[in-house]
């Protein structure tokens, strides 16, 4: 088993399929540190192998926001405070990677499209240890939490697709309202 696994995500609203994300990166290594990309604008960067991905519209929730989420929902996963740790990972900028994450660990990623691609070249220029879990056809990758956030947006269902503390916490703070006003200004 991996010592130390390195995983990372917007999670801007972290789903059931980030969960199953995250939880096969756990049962790879004993510590994971999670990534949360896109911490804050002044370390988001335009990419063009996903060109939406800085826009404020995908990012609508804080770090803060973001954090008590992923944090809420490895412990609803069953984990231990020993076994993780969340932090902010500006994935755009490989020149702060050693400020942020511990580069002896193991970079998991799943791939889809361009960016997964992106990505993996990313974390191979910067000689990192990576293992994808998966790679698949983007008609393959299951929720996309751009049309979660939509549904959100236009008031149709969407519980059934995040995580019970997730849901929790989109409704005390009111986030189905957020998204409205920032769809439709």
């Amino acid at each position: 088993m991996i010592e130390t696994g390195v995983i990372h995500g917007r999670f801007q609203v972290l789903h059931n399929d980030h969960l199953r994300y995250l939880m096969a990166g756990k049962a790879r290594c004993r510590h994971l540190v999670v990534g949360i990309t896109n911490p804050d604008p002044s370390l988001t960067v335009a990419d063009g192998a996903d060109p939406e991905r800085h826009e404020p519209n995908a990012n609508p929730l804080t770090y803060f926001e973001r954090y008590v989420m992923t944090r809420d929902v490895l412990f609803e996963a069953g984990l231990s405070e020993q076994e993780f740790s969340i932090v902010p990972f500006p994935v755009n900028r490989p020149d702060l990677y050693g400020f942020y994450v511990p580069l002896d660990g193991t970079f998991f990623l799943t791939i889809y499209d361009d960016w997964g691609r992106r990505k993996k070249e990313m974390f191979t220029s910067k000689g990192l240890e990576i293992e994808v879990l998966w790679e698949r056809p983007l008609d393959q990758k299951g929720l996309v939490a751009g049309d979660i956030r939509e549904r959100m947006a236009r008031g149709e269902p969407w519980e059934t697709m995040l995580p019970p503390s997730v849901v929790e916490k989109m409704h005390a703070w009111d986030i189905p309202e957020r998204l409205r006003r920032l769809y439709d200004p």
